[in-house]
């Protein structure tokens, strides 16, 4: 119990600030109007590519074929989901394009 509290004392401000940002992203998202949730989840699925880049540089000084693998794996789901955020994206976009009206 002793080192859980020290751990607690140690890394104090880390919690606090970990603990105030799950309070303000509820509260940020819960303001949101529902309409808005699929454009604004695409676009956070499209700054993924930072995980992407981040697996890349991992998976580049890993040494073991397990780090290597994962390393893969996390780049693979990373393109997955930024090309995913991309096609919602372009989805929702196209849904307010005015239709052309054909002249015949």
């Amino acid at each position: 119990m002793e080192e859980i509290l020290t751990f607690f004392y140690v890394h104090r401000e880390i919690i606090f600030i970990v603990a105030l940002s799950i309070f303000l992203g509820i509260e940020v998202i819960s303001n949101v109007p529902a309409v808005l949730h699929t454009p604004l989840m695409s676009g956070a699925n499209a700054i993924h590519g930072v995980v992407i880049i981040g697996a890349i540089i991992v998976m580049g000084h890993a040494d073991t074929f397990t780090a290597k693998a994962l390393g893969f794996l996390a780049v693979i789901l990373g393109t997955l989901n930024v090309v995913g955020g991309f096609v919602v994206t372009d989805r929702m976009l196209n849904m307010f394009k005015k239709k052309n009206k054909k002249s015949e």
